[in-house]
C-alpha cells in the first residue's frame, strides 16, 4: 500500500529587522563638543548681560554681580539634579532645554528694562531670571553625557566591552569640560569686546538667545534625530521656529521699544540720548528751559539748580592762588565755567575719561548755553582719560603742579566711584598739589548718607590732608549722579536734601572757608552761607570711621 505523500507548508522563517547604521562615537563627539561650545559661550553673556545691566539699573556692581553670581551657579546645581528626570528622553529634553534657554536668556535684557522703566523695580525680576538661566544651563552637561554614552554603548554593540571602555567615559568628560571652559572664555570676551559696542545690551542678548537655539536644536534635530519619535520630532522644530521668531520680532522692535522705555524713565522731554562707550548720556528738557543731563540714568545736571552746587563746589577753593587749576572729571563743562570767571586763571585742565560727554558739552546748544562754551576756551584744556592712571603719571612730571584741585566725580556710593575716593587716590592729589594748594571733594549727602560722606573725610585726612566739611542745598539737591538710580529716575523716592563737600589742604591746619577777593558775584553763595553750610555739615558727624582704600573700599550705596 502506498502512503499518501503530505505536503507541509513552508516554515516562515522570521528575519530580524534591518539594523540601523551605527554611528561611530568620533561622528558624535564632535558635533557635541562644538555645541558645548556654543552654548557655554551664550551662557556666560546671559550671565554677564545680567550683572552690566543690574549695575546700570539698579546700582552698586559689586552686590548685583554677587547676587547674580550666587544665584545662578546655585540654580545650575538644582538644574543638574532635574536632569535626572529626563535622562530616558534625553534627547527631546536637551532640545527642550535649549529652546528655553535660548528664549529666557535671549529676552532677559528686555524684561529687566521693561520691569525697571514700567514698574520701577527690577531686583525681583533679577533674581527670578538668574535662577531660570541658571536651571537651564545647570541640566546641559548631564543630558549631553547621556546622549554621548547612548552612542558609545551603540558603537560597542556586538563586541565584548573593555576596560578601555571607562577611560573613554573618562576622556569624554574632560572632553566636555574643556569645550565647556573655552567656551565661556570666548563668550566673556565676546560680551563686552563685541557684542556690547556693536549691539548693544538688548540686541545683544537677543542675537545672542537665536544663536543658542539653533546651535541647540541643530544638534539634537540632526545628530540625535534617530533617538527621536515623530512627535518629538515636531514638537522640537515647532518649539524651535516660535523662539526663533519671538527673537527676531523682539529685534525688528528693539528701536521701538527702547523709545517707549526711555519715555517712561525720563518723560516725554528728551531731547538726546546716545550710548558712548563707557555710558548712557540723555539730555531731557525744552526749548525755552534749562537741560537736565542724566549719566547711565542718574541725574548728573539738574538745568534749574546746577549752579548751587557748582558754586559750593568751585569757589570756597579759589581763595588764594589760583593760576594752574586741576579738574577731575566735570566733563559737562560747568566746574569749569565757574573756574573761568577768574582773570587770574591761566590754565584749566579737565581730566574725563568719558569723550562723549565732553563732545555733547560742546556741541548741544542747551548745554553748551549753559556752560558758557567752556570749552572753547584757550586756557581749557581737556584730556581723556582715567583720572587715577593720570595722575599716577603726573604725579612723576615736575612742572604738573597745581594751586587749586576739584573734584567733580560722581558719588562715592557707585562702585565705579570708588577708587577715586581712596586713600590711594587722595595721595596722588597730594603729589601734584602746591604746598598752599586747596582740594575741593564733592562727597555725596552729608544729611541722608553721612556714613559715606564722613568716611570721605577720614580718607582725606589719612592721606595727610586737613579738611573743612561744608554743605549746599537747593530746590532739586542730590543730583550729582547719587548712587540711587531707581529713585532719582523715577520718582519713587526722596532724593538726597543736600550737597556734601569737603575744603581740603595739605598740612593739619584746617582750610579757612571763604571767597577770593576776586571772586565774582554768585547767585548762592555769600560768606554766612558758608558758615551755616559749615555748621550743618559738622551736626551730621558721628563716630570716627576708618578711611577707604583700594583694597578695603568702605563707601555703599
Amino acid at each position: 500500500m502506498i502512503e499518501p505523500t503530505v505536503t507541509m507548508p513552508p516554515k516562515r522563517v522570521r528575519r530580524p529587522p534591518p539594523r540601523r547604521p551605527v554611528r561611530p562615537p568620533e561622528a558624535v563627539r564632535f558635533p557635541v563638543l562644538a555645541v558645548v561650545f556654543v552654548c557655554a559661550a551664550c551662557g556666560l553673556v546671559y550671565e554677564l548681560e545680567l550683572v552690566a545691566l543690574a549695575s546700570y539699573l539698579i546700582g552698586d556692581s559689586v552686590t548685583q554681580a554677587s547676587v547674580v553670581l550666587s544665584v545662578m551657579v546655585f540654580a545650575m546645581g538644582v538644574g543638574s539634579l532635574l536632569a535626572k528626570r529626563l535622562r530616558c528622553r534625553a534627547a527631546v529634553g536637551f532640545g527642550l532645554v535649549e529652546a528655553g534657554l535660548a528664549l529666557v536668556g535671549g529676552c532677559s535684557a528686555m524684561v529687566l528694562y521693561a520691569a525697571f522703566a514700567w514698574l520701577g523695580e527690577s531686583r525681583y525680576v533679577l533674581v527670578a531670571f538668574s535662577l531660570a538661566i541658571g536651571v537651564l544651563i545647570g541640566a546641559e552637561i548631564p543630558l549631553l553625557m547621556s546622549l554621548i554614552q547612548r552612542a558609545g554603548r551603540s558603537g560597542r554593540a556586538g563586541r565584548q566591552a573593555r576596560p578601555r571602555d571607562q577611560d573613554d567615559a573618562a576622556g569624554t568628560v574632560a572632553d566636555l569640560f574643556a569645550a565647556d571652559y573655552v567656551g565661556a572664555l570666548v563668550g566673556g570676551l565676546a560680551f563686552p569686546f563685541l557684542l556690547l559696542p556693536w549691539l548693544g545690551q538688548l540686541t545683544g542678548a537677543l542675537v545672542t538667545g537665536a544663536v543658542n537655539a539653533v546651535a541647540g536644536g541643530g544638534l539634537v534635530l540632526w545628530v540625535f534625530r534617530r533617538d527621536l519619535t515623530r512627535r518629538s520630532r515636531a514638537l522640537l522644530v515647532a518649539v524651535n521656529v516660535c523662539v526663533l521668531a519671538v527673537l527676531a520680532t523682539a529685534t525688528v522692535l528693539v528701536g521701538d521699544f527702547e523709545q517707549a522705555a526711555r519715555r517712561a524713565v525720563y518723560g516725554d522731554r528728551v531731547r538726546v540720548a546716545v550710548h558712548t562707550d563707557l555710558q548712557e548720556v540723555v539730555v531731557t528738557g525744552g526749548r525755552e528751559g534749562p537741560p537736565d543731563l542724566f549719566l547711565d540714568g542718574r541725574l548728573r545736571v539738574a538745568g534749574q539748580d546746577e549752579y548751587r552746587f557748582h558754586e559750593a563746589l568751585v569757589h570756597p577753593a579759589m581763595k588764594g592762588t589760583h593760576a594752574r587749576v586741576l579738574i577731575v572729571g566735570g566733563g559737562d563743562g560747568l566746574a569749569a565755567r565757574e573756574v573761568l570767571r577768574y582773570a587770574g586763571v591761566r590754565a584749566v585742565t579737565v581730566v574725563e575719561i568719558d569723550r562723549g560727554v565732553v563732545r555733547l558739552a560742546r556741541t548741544d546748544p542747551a548745554l553748551a548755553t549753559l556752560n558758557a562754551q567752556a570749552f572753547r576756551d584757550p586756557r581749557v584744556r581737556v584730556v581723556y582719560a582715567d583720572a587715577f592712571g593720570w595722575l599716577r603719571d603726573a604725579a612723576d612730571r615736575v612742572q604738573e603742579r597745581y594751586d587749586v584741585v576739584i573734584s567733580d566725580l560722581p558719588d562715592p556710593g557707585i562702585t565705579p566711584s570708588t577708587k577715586l575716593y581712596s586713600e590711594e587716590f587722595y595721595g596722588l592729589v597730594a603729589r601734584v598739589l602746591t604746598g598752599a594748594g586747596r582740594f575741593a571733594v564733592h562727597a555725596g549727602s552729608a544729611a541722608d548718607r553721612p556714613r559715606t560722606y564722613w568716611t570721605v573725610d577720614a580718607t582725606l585726612r589719612a592721606a595727610g590732608f586737613a579738611t573743612r566739611p561744608y554743605s549746599a542745598s537747593g530746590r532739586t539737591p542730590g543730583f550729582a549722579a547719587g548712587p540711587d538710580r531707581a529713585d532719582r529716575v523715577s520718582g519713587t523716592g526722596r532724593g538726597p536734601c543736600d550737597w556734601g563737600f569737603l575744603l581740603a589742604a595739605h598740612g593739619g591746619r584746617r582750610p579757612a572757608l571763604g571767597l577770593a577777593p576776586d571772586a565774582p558775584r554768585l547767585r548762592s553763595l555769600a560768606a554766612d552761607t558758608l558758615a551755616a553750610a559749615a555748621r550743618r555739615a559738622e551736626r551730621t558727624k558721628g563716630a570716627a570711621l576708618p578711611p577707604s582704600t583700594l583694597v578695603h573700599p568702605r563707601y555703599g550705596s
